[in-house]
């Protein structure tokens, strides 16, 4: 077990120290401008003397990304088990979502700022909301809709009821399409939370964080809260690839 994990996490490892080292030489070589890339020991100074408010940031931000992955992700199972059993919906849902995907943040975040007000939370959350409705109502819909012929003439031999179906063959057999929409979802929601904080608000979030630094020129600072969203992004994908394993074991 010990060595499996060794093999797993020191190749990414040695490879991410390996892009630092040669990152850093190559902008004091180079003589590449703060501007344009900062060196990772800049970034690394930065990082330290703003750690306080980067984590503070972090948790606005990461509060926002989860409140909307989660709402945005149970309202896209919701429609998706509606959809894969009334064709009504079906069509009804599927150009709805196809508008949806193709709504720009920079478009929507200044409208729903001005609707909600510029001291709530709620334009950013709203905006992940949406983003993650459409990668997990897609990878769900065709989940449940691969159920094999041969369960389903066995579900109606045991006159099994339509509920009965759902609960026991039709989700669980699309529990891996169910996360692969989950897993695209948890890091666009991070992105789509930093984002839409670029466009007013509150500024406690890592997105204004970023653009102020980034206004005062002070770049290794911006690259530092650029950091604490790569940061928060990880983790929201790694905690949701454990809660796939822990339910796919109890499956």
């Amino acid at each position: 077990m010990t060595n499996t994990v060794v093999r797993r996490v020191l190749p990414p490892v040695v490879l991410g120290l390996v892009a630092l080292l040669v990152w850093e030489l190559g902008v004091t070589l180079a003589r590449i401008q703060p501007y344009l890339l900062p060196a990772p020991s800049a970034i690394g100074k930065q990082l330290a003397v703003v750690f306080p408010s980067l984590w503070v940031a972090m948790l606005a931000t990461g509060l926002n990304a989860l409140i909307g992955l989660v709402v945005g992700s149970l309202m896209a199972i919701v429609f998706a088990l509606l959809a894969s059993r009334v064709r009504v919906i079906d069509h009804i849902i599927a150009p709805i979502v196809a508008a949806i995907a193709v709504v720009p943040i920079v478009a929507l975040a200044p409208v729903l700022t001005t609707m909600f007000g510029a001291t709530s939370e709620s334009p950013r959350r709203v905006i992940v909301a949406i983003v993650v409705f459409v990668p997990v109502f897609v990878n769900t819909v065709r989940g449940l809709r691969q159920m094999l012929p041969v369960h389903r003439d066995l579900m109606q031999a045991y006159a099994a009821s339509n509920w009965q179906v759902t609960r026991m063959v039709t989700v669980p057999g699309a529990l891996p399409y169910i996360f692969t929409g989950l897993n695209i979802a948890s890091s666009l929601a991070v992105i789509s939370a930093v984002v839409a904080e670029y466009f007013g608000g509150l500024q406690n979030g890592l997105g204004s964080r970023i653009t102020s630094a980034a206004a005062n020129s002070a770049y290794p600072r911006a690259w530092a809260y650029v950091l604490g969203a790569i940061v928060l992004g990880l983790i929201f994908f790694t905690a949701t690839l454990a809660i796939e394993k822990l339910a796919t074991r109890r499956r």
